[in-house]
């Protein structure tokens, strides 16, 4: 079962990952101001994964793909990693969408 880890960076602002049930990073937010708004992001990233439409497959400027998950209103509530492949990146929105819904959420150090 995935979880999302809530954490606090070198700036000092508040993100989350979700992590997949074995421990991998699926997808990553942005930095956000307060607890309530990475929470907010959080509750977005449960949503939103439910509809394929609001995932963007980009290429990096090597030509290797990664998403982005979007709100309703366009913005970015996430990001992948970088996949070797495109078949590797499809298995990643898979388990965004999968892991997503149910996550449990922990703050972590």
């Amino acid at each position: 079962m995935g979880k999302f880890e809530i954490y606090i960076d070198k700036a000092g602002e508040h993100r989350f990952r979700l992590k997949a049930g074995n421990g991998q990073i699926i997808l990553a937010s942005e930095g956000y101001s307060s607890k309530d708004g990475c929470e907010n992001g959080i509750e977005s990233v449960k949503k939103n994964s439910q509809d394929e439409n609001r995932f963007e497959v980009t290429e990096t400027s090597s030509g290797k793909p990664r998403f982005n998950l979007k709100a309703g209103n366009g913005q970015v509530i996430g990001v992948s990693e970088v996949y070797e492949s495109d078949g590797a990146c499809s298995n990643g929105i898979e388990s965004v969408m999968k892991n997503a819904p149910d996550a449990s959420v922990v703050e972590v150090d």
